[in-house]
C-alpha cells in the first residue's frame, strides 16, 4: 500500500488533525479535551468516531454520508444521538435505499 491508498489520508482533516493533537498530548484525553475546550465525555465520543472511521476504512468499506452528516450534527449539537439513530434507522429502512424499490 503506497501513502497516496493508506486510508488514513481518507479521514476528513478534522479527524487527521484530531489525530496529531492525541499524539502530541501523549495519548491523554483529558489534556486532548482541554485543547478543544471541550469536556472529556465529549472529546471522548469524537475520538470513539475517529476509531469507528478508521474501521471502516481499514475494512475496506466506504464512509456512510448519511452516518456522517448526523454525526457532525450531534456533534454541533444540533441533533441529540438518539435524534440521529432514529433518522438513521429510519433511512436505512426505507425499500428503495435497500434494494427493495422497483
Amino acid at each position: 500500500m503506497n501513502t497516496d491508498d493508506h486510508y488514513l489520508v481518507r479521514l476528513p482533516r478534522e479527524d487527521l488533525d484530531l489525530i496529531v493533537e492525541l499524539v502530541l498530548k501523549s495519548g491523554s484525553l483529558k489534556d486532548l479535551a482541554s485543547v478543544y475546550g471541550v469536556s472529556y465525555p465529549t472529546i471522548r465520543a469524537r475520538l470513539d468516531r475517529v476509531i469507528e472511521r478508521l474501521e471502516t476504512l481499514r475494512a475496506g468499506r466506504s464512509l456512510d454520508p448519511v452516518s456522517e452528516l448526523l454525526a457532525g450534527l450531534v456533534e454541533r449539537g444540533e441533533l441529540t444521538p438518539s435524534g440521529a439513530r432514529t433518522i438513521r434507522d429510519a433511512i436505512r429502512a426505507l425499500p428503495a435505499l435497500n434494494g427493495g424499490g422497483r
